[in-house]
């Protein structure tokens, strides 16, 4: 039986020192039948040049040159060039282990699944030091959205380490507003109701490279009003093509735990920034737009302790938040990854 074609989309963005690795690692993939879309999102280094000879060497390989616009826009266009039956996004400075591709593609085809998520390693990008290994203790779960979508929450929001069937991607709405952070979760809660079933494999077949320079990147609070706009028109796209109360629910779980959590995280290493005001509008955010976000049962303890859901750390953090004792957790939390160097992957 011929294998299936499979898309690889890469946007590229300043890399060129990381990028041969990537590449190299797709490229020398155990699954061969393979469409590598390499997306040079205006890059200012030598990274084009880098695309354009991987083009000359193999026939596997196509190159879209466009000017800056940034990541989202990037992966569109990736799809819209790509030809596989799955697609998969990796990252530039990222690489994949020989046999991701393979042992993806036999899972999604073992029961049809649309959807497969693997394990990955965080590595320091100057000591190569494996910071963690995550996503690797789902086993045998099978995410259903008739059943248990709330299982959702805790797969990671990275577009990477995953394998999605193409009919996915190409629902995929062209948004008016683009988001500025936070891209990756927005991309999956727009294809996310129309999977079925989704897998997971526990091995770690990605390796995510955690670089000094991109570990907190910089936000403005214009960016964090055009990610709020960003996420009321996906609120709205949903309630348009009468998503289930079941997948709604979810998806606000993911808005506070993105908005809430996560943004407020990467906003409190801005100097500049007073935390209890912004930590205030956010509130004041999710109170407007997300009505029921207090009072969700994914959320609660007793209900993720019973269904033995993964939700158990998003859940104790919605207690913190309950308690306003949330300022007080960033102090502790940063103090111990900045300050002590261990690393908490919250």
């Amino acid at each position: 039986m011929n294998k299936e074609k499979i898309s690889i989309i890469i946007p590229i963005y300043n890399v060129e020192e990381y990028l041969e690795k990537c590449v190299d690692s797709v490229l020398n993939q155990t699954y061969k039948n393979l469409e590598i879309i390499l997306v040079n999102d205006g890059s200012k280094d030598k990274s084009i040049d880098i695309c354009k000879k991987y083009k000359s060497q193999d026939n596997r390989v196509t190159v879209i040159d466009k000017k800056n616009d940034g990541v989202w826009l990037a992966r569109y266009d990736g799809i819209t060039k790509a030809t596989g039956e799955y697609i998969s996004f990796i990252d530039s400075d990222d690489y994949i282990e020989k046999d991701y591709i393979e042992k993806l593609y036999s899972k999604s085809k073992e029961n049809n699944y649309d959807i497969v998520v693997c394990g990955f390693k965080r590595i320091d990008d100057k000591t190569k030091k494996v910071y963690s290994n995550e996503m690797n203790k789902f086993g045998d779960l099978i995410i259903s959205k008739d059943r248990n979508v709330e299982e959702l929450i805790s797969v990671n929001t990275s577009l990477w380490n995953k394998l999605y069937k193409k009919e996915l991607i190409d629902k995929l709405p062209n948004m008016k507003t683009k988001p500025k952070v936070l891209e990756d979760m927005m991309f999956l809660t727009l294809i996310y109701p129309y999977a079925n079933k989704i897998a997971f494999i526990d091995d770690l077949l990605y390796n995510y490279i955690v670089r000094e320079k991109s570990a907190i990147s910089s936000i403005k609070k214009d960016d964090i009003a055009l990610t709020q706009q960003a996420i009321l028109e996906i609120k709205e796209y949903h309630i348009k093509n009468n998503i289930s109360k079941e997948f709604m629910n979810m998806f606000t779980c993911m808005v506070f735990l993105h908005f809430g959590i996560s943004l407020m995280f990467r906003l409190s290493y801005d100097k500049s920034i007073n935390l209890r005001e912004e930590l205030i509008k956010i509130k004041h955010f999710l109170n407007l737009n997300f009505k029921n976000w207090k009072k969700i049962k994914y959320l609660k303890l007793f209900y993720i302790i019973t269904k033995k859901s993964k939700n158990l750390k998003v859940g104790i953090m919605k207690k913190i938040y309950d308690f306003n004792l949330f300022r007080l957790f960033l102090i502790v939390y940063k103090f111990m990854i900045d300050k002590i160097k261990i690393d908490i992957k919250w």
